[in-house]
């Protein structure tokens, strides 16, 4: 797997008096997936959203997150798609990790089959396996004066997906219900993912940080309604495999990182394993 390392692209996606929202992504160029990080910046502390996939991005997460010169309360990790864990056990080893039980439980049992899975990654790999620390459950929670909102999602990109929101500032940390300029990483039940999208725009957030790409708008989210529709219509169809792959290149060619086609058409329709 070769990837080029250019430069990732840091916003600050929002700002209030108090509070500053970040997003850290990777590179859109060659294999590479967009992935975006992100931080939300308190008064005084730091919470981080997922800790990137190739180890070089993962420390200058970590880097871009030490600037800001306030200590990390903690990290959520929004699933267990290796391109949002792998960093852990690169740059956050010392950050308490939080994340849904069925998340947790996966990477005790499964980590270590996920990480020999990327071999030919060589040296972009952890050198281990990070397992969360804290479970994250549906609620509310105040940290540093910021209110929290957490809920788990089911059946859509992944099995199990936590969303963060954030009332007061207008946004939805959706991750990977979301994909913000870039080809989406489908799975087999495109339906429920398309109501899931469908509930969300009809919440009341301006701002959807994504999990690949930079921070989305409703119109965004809309598209993504429209990509997974027209995903669903080609499956429907008949198309599999590479016919299925150059439709949808063809169909959507202002969007980027096509090299995620590769990573998920083969446990899509010649199932692969899911680590």
């Amino acid at each position: 797997m070769s990837h080029s390392l250019s430069a990732p692209i840091v916003v600050v996606a929002r700002r209030s008096p108090d509070v500053r929202v970040h997003t850290f992504v990777s590179s859109f160029l060659d294999n590479n997936i967009a992935n975006a990080t992100h931080i939300i910046e308190g008064p005084t502390k730091l919470v981080l959203v997922d800790s990137q996939f190739l180890a070089p991005y993962a420390r200058r997460f970590r880097e871009y997150a030490d600037t800001l010169g306030k200590p990390i309360e903690r990290l959520y990790l929004s699933h267990r798609h290796p391109d949002h864990w792998f960093g852990l056990g690169t740059a956050f080893r010392d950050v308490p990790v939080h994340a849904l039980a069925e998340t947790v439980d996966f990477l005790r049992e499964h980590g270590a089959d996920s990480l020999a899975d990327h071999w030919k990654m060589g040296d972009f790999l952890p050198d281990g396996v990070v397992v969360p620390d804290g479970i994250v459950r549906p609620g509310e929670e105040t940290i540093d004066g910021i209110r929290y909102v957490f809920d788990v999602v089911t059946d859509t990109e992944i099995d199990y997906h936590l969303t963060i929101k954030l009332p007061e500032l207008g946004v939805c940390v959706a991750q990977d219900l979301v994909y913000s300029g870039t080809h989406l990483y489908l799975s087999s039940d495109l339906h429920r993912w398309i109501r899931v999208l469908g509930q969300l725009l009809a919440e009341d957030h301006d701002m959807f940080l994504a999990g690949h790409g930079l921070p989305a708008d409703r119109n965004e989210v809309a598209r993504n309604i429209e990509y997974l529709s027209a995903a669903a219509a080609a499956a429907a169809d008949g198309l599999t495999g590479t016919d299925f792959k150059n439709f949808m290149l063809a169909r959507y060619p202002e969007r980027r990182c096509p090299g995620i086609f590769d990573i998920y058409l083969p446990r899509l329709f010649g199932g692969a394993a899911s680590y």
